[in-house]
């Protein structure tokens, strides 16, 4: 065996120990187990469909996609002008989010935010992408809806893994200028359309970090403004 795959071994083993030693942390410590929404994705449509039916429907140009490690979803789209950003692997860009935002100038279409799943930067990341969206654009994100306390958990103590970004779902949805969604499909689909708020959550909130997984567990439909994938469709056509 050579030594590279050697230290990829020990490092697939070391991650999940140490994740292994988070998940105690965190059951001893934090945020109890209070049980499973249980949504099921099994027979809803992956992000590759919805992304690439939303770029025929519109027939639009340019794509933007943050974080996209192993190019699953990346090399699957169909676009004239297609932009990856990512610090360790895949799409076009070598770098940090933020650091594509300080310097991009160009506008897009359609953006994809798959990467740090943590309330602060999905936050940035989904602000950045407005200033950098075409008129009539969308902007979509991935794993809005956790199942259990564990999935979102931050930070990360298992495989499966969500992260918190629900909570920055939750705090746009008080924004008057910005209407959300999140579409029940591939573990939650977040959609966010710039325009005047059709059903602005009224939550007040000075920290909405502290939102804790209990508030989100019974309030989940309202918070994340649940919507099929046929209303998400015909919302897209509606633009």
């Amino acid at each position: 065996m050579n030594n590279y795959i050697s230290k990829k071994i020990y490092r697939f083993f070391e991650s999940r120990n140490i994740l292994k030693i988070k998940f105690l942390i965190h059951k001893l410590f934090k945020e109890k187990d209070i049980g499973s929404i249980n949504l099921d994705f099994t027979d809803k449509p992956s992000r590759i469909k919805i992304i690439k039916e939303i770029i025929q429907i519109k027939n639009y140009k340019s794509y933007l996609e943050i974080g996209c490690f192993s190019n699953e979803l990346f090399d699957q789209i169909n676009c004239e002008r297609k932009v990856g950003v990512d610090p360790v692997s895949g799409g076009t860009i070598r770098a940090t989010s933020d650091d594509f935002f300080k310097k991009n100038i160009e506008k897009f279409d359609c953006v994809f935010i798959d990467g740090l799943h943590r309330y602060y930067q999905v936050k940035k990341d989904i602000l950045n992408s407005i200033n950098s969206l075409n008129e009539g654009g969308i902007i979509l994100l991935h794993d809005c809806l956790p199942n259990n306390v564990y999935e979102q958990a931050v930070p990360r103590c298992q495989y499966k893994w969500n992260g918190d970004v629900w909570k920055a779902i939750v705090e746009l949805r008080t924004y008057k200028n910005l209407d959300i969604y999140t579409c029940y499909a591939d573990h939650g689909i977040g959609v966010v359309f710039v325009r005047p708020n059709r059903n602005q959550l009224n939550l007040n909130k000075d920290n909405f970090l502290k939102l804790s997984f209990k508030d989100y567990y019974e309030n989940y439909k309202e918070y994340m403004n649940l919507i099929s994938y046929s209303k998400l469709l015909e919302l897209v056509k509606a633009i």
